[in-house]
């Protein structure tokens, strides 16, 4: 599963790393935090590549209630092309969800679990396989969500967790984002784990735990 990330990154310095245009109306500071119902920076394609703000924690646009995007957070690439709530946005409403580094707690023979925080070794940003879709409230207003696809862990992460989120390399970005490709066996084999060999993990704080503290303190 996927719970917990960052991405310190600013705008400008993204839209390099995505060959995406920078938008002037959008603005995002550096986060060591991010959590489920938040808003978080993603990349969709409707025309072009954009930068666009999703909650994160999907609510499918057939839900009632808008609570169970807090269940939602991650969706598990094996059962995509079953599971109705993300058959039909496998086909059409795929994103990209950016990040720097994410969190994975390590349960240890004694004690706590231990969070590890992991990132490319190049330390670089990356992207996150996503779905996201739009829902309507009892108000009227539309919410658009997202969620991480995981997937099995790779040697790196076998002894910290049974789950990882999905790391498209740049080639497997772009096939996930084209808007002309909606055949599920071309995208499916896309969603596999990051090469351990590109990978680091390393403890840090226990503060992590806590969602409303969100510093620089957490990766120290």
């Amino acid at each position: 599963m996927c719970g917990r990330y960052t991405l310190t990154y600013d705008i400008n310095a993204l839209a390099q790393a995505f060959n995406v245009a920078p938008s002037s109306s959008l603005h995002i500071t550096a986060r060591y935090n991010i959590a489920p119902t938040q808003q978080v920076l993603t990349i969709l394609h409707n025309g072009a590549e954009h930068f666009d703000l999703l909650r994160w924690g999907l609510i499918p646009s057939w839900a009632k209630e808008e609570a169970i995007g807090s269940k939602m957070i991650n969706a598990r690439a094996e059962t995509l092309a079953e599971k109705p709530s993300f058959k039909r946005l496998l086909r059409a409403r795929r994103c990209l969800v950016i990040a720097d580094g994410f969190y994975e707690w390590k349960q240890e023979e004694r004690g706590p679990k231990t969070p590890m925080y992991i990132t490319l070794k190049n330390r670089e940003p990356f992207a996150f396989a996503g779905l996201w879709d739009a829902w309507k409230g009892p108000d009227g207003q539309p919410i658009r969500s997202c969620t991480i696809i995981t997937t099995q862990p790779n040697e790196l992460m076998i002894p910290i967790h049974n789950r990882m989120p999905v790391i498209l390399s740049a080639a497997a970005r772009e096939q996930w984002l084209d808007v002309d490709s909606d055949d599920e066996h071309m995208l499916l084999p896309l969603l596999t784990p990051y090469p351990t060999d590109q990978m680091t993990a390393r403890a840090v704080s226990r503060l992590v735990n806590n969602p409303k503290y969100d510093s620089a303190d957490l990766i120290a």
